[in-house]
């Protein structure tokens, strides 16, 4: 690697070739990369969960949170329906914003999915 140093108004700077600045940046990109991945390993091997590649592709894809969850837990609106004590119907409306659905409901939903209520709700 060559680099040249110039002065500009008292402060001193590198310059060099565009090739050489690249692969600098690459180098710090893939050292970044390596230490966010031992950070997410360290935290799972912690118990802290994390959302799996398909419940955020569903929902990058426009599904509902809920729905994206609901699925990725193998849960038809019928059987989460009967566990928290709502119709498949009702059910249905609150996954496609339709009905709101009360504290209580998003509650027992996140318990019966696994997931905090943050994670299924939608934004107020």
């Amino acid at each position: 690697m060559t680099a040249q140093i110039v002065e500009i108004a008292g402060q001193k700077i590198a310059m060099l070739p565009m090739e050489d600045y690249q692969r600098l940046v690459d180098i710090a990109e893939d050292r970044a990369d390596l230490l966010a991945a031992e950070n997410a390993q360290i935290r799972r091997e912690g118990g802290e969960d994390y959302v799996p590649a398909q419940v955020v592709d569903a929902i990058m894809a426009g599904d509902s949170p809920l729905r994206a969850w609901r699925k990725h837990r193998h849960f038809t609106l019928v059987d989460l329906g009967r566990r928290v004590g709502h119709s498949h119907t009702y059910l249905s409306n609150v996954e496609n914003g339709k009905k709101a659905g009360g504290l209580s409901l998003w509650r027992k939903l996140a318990d019966e999915l696994n997931v905090a209520i943050e994670d299924i709700a939608p934004e107020s």
